[in-house]
């Protein structure tokens, strides 16, 4: 790509100043963006981080540039390191309200070797042996991709693989016939642990009847790891510009003219990095082709050691159980329990106790020493679900420079690492190299298209939604 001449906004020193509050009620879904400048949400990741790195400064006047990135959380800031390291590119990274405000630093911290909701079996039933081998050499070397980008990067990690717990006694056949073709097909080192090993060697999770042992996974502190891949991504030559949402977007002549309060910018070529947080009004590329569901997480104080005692947990590994709307859980570094899982269906409705109060019970049932523990952090988050549970790294239309990398399903903290390096790919001209079907195809819609296609669907599809967590309710703790 070569290089368009452009006027330099000035680099700041320091972190831009929310000028907006945290609206906790934003819905992607009904929203038409996602607001100017506002502040963070109340995690614990960004209560812990320490102070936020300096940034660009929002949009104040017309620029031109080579690529232009829309969202700065981790898919955003990784395009932009592979970018310039890789191809010498220096993105100009735009973003609606804080640097990393939504996904990134609202998730649980947990990387896995997956991409995507389905499992390998899934994989397997749905391309055929060979590509799902091929989709497991790609999920493996994100997760190299992602250990060696964090290598330098302070960010509390916690090695050690990822233990899928049993809720039930009747989850046990499915998770052996997955660990089974685990080890035989993909040459992956799952194992099965019985209920009192679990119990014994690992965490007194109390539902546990078994669980999985998976070689890979990896716990890290969401915030700190934001703020490293944007001093990283600065350091660079990359900018981020955080209070500058994109308003409207318009292609002419092969240059995106994209609109911010401050002035438009002018891209030879543009990524999506938006996540749970695309407004459906972005671009018509997007348009309903995600449903965004919120998941909750609550992180309690310290605990003792007689509490840690209480509850034997002997690992730090990141845990998920078998549930349809699954929690998934950890110790962190400082003592305290993270857990998290499935919240409201509107962000109106985001902001009642309720849901809290389930992750609290959730909790108690789970380690029942920690019945009524203060709750120090509370928050949720938007996840990018696509309608077939597989993201997209992709060029959407041939010969249009617009990309995008989405729907990663809940399992963005590590492969948002190998999707920047994969966007970057498609940025720079090679994007044809990539031939798996998560790069071939794009995001798609919905089954009955001929009705969501329009925004005045929400309600049903929010509807639809309602119906399958009540079905789900029953599967995991009825049936």
């Amino acid at each position: 790509m070569q290089a368009v001449a452009s006027q330099p906004l000035l680099r700041t020193g320091q972190a831009t100043e929310p000028a907006r509050p945290y609206d906790p009620a934003y819905d992607p879904l009904v929203s038409p963006n996602p607001g100017q400048g506002r502040d963070y949400a109340p995690t614990y990741w960004i209560g812990t981080a320490g102070a936020p790195p300096a940034d660009d400064g929002p949009i104040t006047h017309d620029i031109d540039v080579d690529v232009a990135l829309i969202g700065s959380g981790f898919t955003g800031l990784c395009t932009a390191i592979h970018l310039a390291r890789d191809h010498g590119i220096k993105a100009t990274v735009l973003e609606a309200n804080r640097v990393s405000w939504g996904c990134s630093t609202r998730n649980g911290g947990q990387a896995q070797c997956a991409s995507g909701r389905l499992k390998r079996s899934q994989w397997i039933e749905r391309w055929g042996r060979d590509t799902a081998l091929r989709l497991h050499e790609e999920v493996c070397a994100g997760m190299q991709t992602f250990k060696d980008l964090i290598a330098d990067i302070p960010c509390d990690p916690q090695p050690g693989g990822h233990l899928y717990i049993a809720h039930r006694a009747k989850a046990m056949p499915a998770l052996e016939k997955e660990a089974r073709l685990l080890r035989e097909v993909f040459k992956y080192d799952a194992r099965i642990l019985d209920a009192d090993t679990v119990r014994r060697e690992y965490v007194d999770d109390r539902e546990a009847a078994g669980a999985m042992h998976e070689p890979e996974g990896i716990g890290i502190h969401a915030g700190k790891l934001a703020f490293g891949y944007l001093r990283k991504a600065r350091a660079l030559g990359a900018t981020v510009h955080p209070s500058s949402p994109v308003l409207a977007w318009e292609t002419r002549g092969g240059v995106h003219y994209l609109r911010t309060p401050g002035g438009v910018v002018r891209a030879r070529a543009v990524g999506v990095c938006t996540g749970g947080y695309t407004s459906q009004g972005l671009h018509p590329q997007l348009r309903n082709r995600l449903l965004p569901i919120l998941s909750n997480s609550i992180v309690t104080r310290p605990l003792t050691p007689q509490e840690i005692e209480a509850c034997n947990f002997r690992t730090h590994q990141v845990i998920t159980d078998t549930r349809v709307l699954r929690h998934y859980y950890r110790l962190m570094p400082d003592g305290r329990v993270q857990i998290g899982s499935r919240s409201a269906i509107t962000g109106r409705d985001a902001p009642q106790d309720k849901y809290r109060q389930f992750l609290e019970r959730d909790l108690a049932r789970k380690f029942p020493a920690l019945a009524g523990i203060r709750i120090d952090y509370s928050w949720w988050g938007w996840v990018d679900v696509s309608h077939d549970m597989m993201p997209r790294i992709h060029q959407p239309v041939a010969g249009e420079s617009i990309y995008y990398a989405l729907g990663y399903g809940g399992n963005g903290v590590m492969y948002s690492a190998q999707a920047g390096k994969r966007l970057a790919q498609w940025i720079a001209g090679q994007g044809r190299e990539l031939d798996l079907p998560i790069f071939s195809s794009k995001l798609p819609f919905p089954n009955v298209r001929e009705m969501v296609e329009s925004q005045a669907f929400a309600p049903f599809r929010r509807l639809g939604q309602r119906v399958l967590y009540r079905w789900y309710h029953l599967q995991d703790e009825v049936l």
